[in-house]
């Protein structure tokens, strides 16, 4: 489910049909009763669910997770890469580079708990109604929420960011594909229409609304021009969270303060978070100046994703002298792919074979040793580190979900368990270049001259790595010399933040290296990750151009579960089948989120389960230990 709003304002690097369910037609239909049904004849509940019961009832004073009691106050320093230049967070990932932390200015209708798998409680919003069979969903602001000028947030601020965001958003607005209206059905009241019954995940995709004040989008800015909410912007627009922007440089600098009347401070769903008095972000373009800034107290936290920085970078004086910390937190909320990802909209892509030959020439065991300092394991799911992840042979209810577009997937599906290649040796990376070049010669291609030729056209096989960090470019530049030995032409080519955005908007790439965030219960955003309807949609997160209708029909088996049993089988019959396709040459993963930060901060001794270090939500700066390791300015 999880494509939250915070993701995607994360995402760079991060996320939408008919029900294919069978037993759903034994849902009633929404009739006029239902949908007319009056306030009182809605069980208003103070959170949603997916599957099971909520952990915290009606009232409940905090989350386990957080120190209710944590001293407020201080400054944190961040890192963020690129670049920005816009606030407005309708054309995010459309139009513009969107500035880092905007969503600390916002609020949804709903929050989740962390810990938690798939849950829901109000912010926004104090309650939440549905009818049994989900065909719609009403919710209920509370009476208190305000704008940072004072006005009250109102039903007409929802329909009016519900609009703006599926008509200006392809991410969202797909997402958001099967919500068909949103109006005003009381005083505080919104509710939202669904395009049919059983899509149990759509209360809860709507409770993730970000919400825009209206009365402000619909203003004059101090100029005098009339604001454009399909245009971007570098004027802070108006928010509701507990933070506004203080102060920025474009593209260089952010800082958000928090807002002292902030009116949700005193929430249960607050109460312990959002400790900081100012959190400030700095943007580099490379990831060496950024580490070297963290050893020089530029910055006070990191999360390190290179594992030969972990291994060899963090040998310096405030280490030793235990005024840095590193720390590891384990990574249980969510899966990964992570791989070499093929722009199949290309001709020279379409063929599988082709496609798995260039894992065949992957020696990933190699480059794990002599780069990553055999740290990390090999993906082999689209849902690797969950219990969603296919294994084995397919039985049971997978089996059967499986049966059902049994003539619209590689046979392999049914008769193989997915592995990759094993590499290590010279001999055994021998034996996977012959394999490939099998692969080859059975798609088309002949080696003439050492080069790998089209037998139809006589056009060398060529291809070009898209890249946009130097770190990246370095494990490309390892696989490099495997594929040339197959005869082909590789080119890797880094281009700034900017141009990568451009052309991946652009579809205008042969690879690129991607990832793909996966919550513990996936939904609707699956469309929006490998839908045929997404293959062509600006913005959408199927960087890989797939149009295939058995991935269809899994990925609504997927949304329209009926239980916790079900999603786990839908899901593994839709990793499966993504992974006998060969859309991608998976790379690897860690499963803890590696960090290191000057020792100036706190958490709580229970941490959330389904966050891994969940920085800087509900840690806070300790005056105590600042006092030893003061801050450089």
């Amino acid at each position: 489910m999880k494509l939250t709003r915070r993701s995607l304002m994360r995402a760079t690097a991060a996320a939408i049909a008919a029900p294919a369910f069978g037993a759903l037609g034994s849902l009633p239909a929404v009739g006029p009763a239902a949908a007319q049904s009056t306030s009182q004849d809605k069980k208003w509940k103070h959170g949603l669910s997916l599957f099971g019961d909520l952990k915290y009832p009606e009232g409940f004073k905090n989350f386990d997770y957080v120190n209710p009691k944590a001293p407020q106050g201080g400054t944190v320093r961040q890192v963020a890469f690129g670049t920005f230049d816009n606030f407005n967070t309708v054309v995010a990932g459309v139009k513009g580079s969107i500035a880092i932390g905007t969503e600390l200015a916002n609020e949804t209708l709903m929050t989740s708990a962390l810990d938690e798998v798939s849950t829901e409680y109000g912010l926004l919003a104090e309650a939440v109604s549905h009818p049994d069979d989900f065909s719609t969903a009403t919710y209920r602001l509370r009476a208190n929420a305000r704008w940072h000028d004072g006005k009250p947030v109102t039903p007409e601020d929802v329909i009016f960011s519900f609009n703006a965001f599926k008509e200006n958003s392809p991410q969202l607005g797909a997402y958001y594909r099967h919500v068909t209206k949103a109006e005003k059905t009381g005083e505080r009241d919104i509710t939202f229409t669904f395009d049919g019954p059983g899509n149990r995940e759509l209360p809860q995709i709507v409770g993730q609304l970000p919400v825009l004040p209206k009365h402000w989008w619909e203003g004059t800015d101090k100029s005098g021009k009339k604001r454009d909410v399909t245009q971007t912007t570098l004027e802070p627009p108006l928010g509701s969270g507990p933070y506004r922007l203080k102060e920025f440089a474009p593209g260089r600098t952010l800082v958000y303060e928090k807002v002292d009347n902030y009116w949700g401070k005193d929430l249960n769903v607050v109460v312990g978070t959002r400790n900081f008095q100012q959190i400030r972000y700095e943007y580099f373009r490379d990831s060496t100046v950024a580490l070297e800034a963290f050893k020089g107290d530029q910055v006070d936290w990191r999360t390190e994703n290179s594992a030969k920085n972990w291994a060899t970078a963090y040998d310096f004086p405030a280490v030793r002298d235990k005024k840095v910390v590193l720390e590891e937190f384990a990574i249980r909320n969510l899966g990964v792919m992570q791989a070499f990802t093929f722009n199949i909209r290309r001709d020279k892509f379409k063929d599988p074979r082709v496609r798995r030959a260039f894992n065949f020439a992957f020696d990933f065991e190699e480059m794990n040793k002599q780069i990553f300092f055999g740290q990390y394991r090999r993906i082999a799911s689209y849902f690797e580190g969950t219990e969603l992840a296919s294994s084995g042979l397919p039985e049971g209810k997978e089996l059967a979900i499986l049966n059902t577009v049994k003539d619209q997937v590689p046979p392999e599906v049914f008769t193989a368990a997915y592995s990759n290649p094993k590499g290590g040796d010279q001999q055994a990376l021998r034996n996977n270049l012959r394999d490939a070049l099998k692969l080859f010669r059975d798609a088309g291609y002949e080696i003439k001259d050492t080069k790998l030729v089209n037998v139809q056209t006589g056009e060398q096989f060529g291809i070009e790595f898209l890249v946009d960090d130097p770190a990246t470019e370095r494990f490309v530049l390892f696989y490099k010399p495997s594929l040339e030995r197959l005869g082909m032409t590789v080119t890797a080519r880094v281009v700034d933040a900017a141009q990568y955005e451009n052309r991946l908007r652009q579809r205008d790439y042969d690879i690129i290296v991607a990832s793909w965030g996966q919550s513990l219960s996936p939904g609707n955003e699956q469309r929006g990750f490998w839908s045929s309807a997404a293959a062509d949609q600006p913005g959408s997160r199927n960087l890989i151009g797939i149009k295939n209708s058995a991935i269809d029909k899994l990925i609504d088996r997927v949304i329209f579960a009926r239980d916790r049993e079900d999603l786990v089988a839908a899901t593994k019959a839709l990793d499966r089948v993504l992974l006998w396709n060969f859309y991608v040459v998976p790379q690897w993963t860690y499963g803890k989120q590696r960090t290191a930060r000057w020792d100036r901060f706190g958490h709580p001794d229970t941490m959330p389960k389904y966050a891994a270090a969940a920085f800087p939500t509900v840690w806070w700066f300790d005056a105590d230990k600042a006092a030893k390791v003061p801050q450089r300015s």
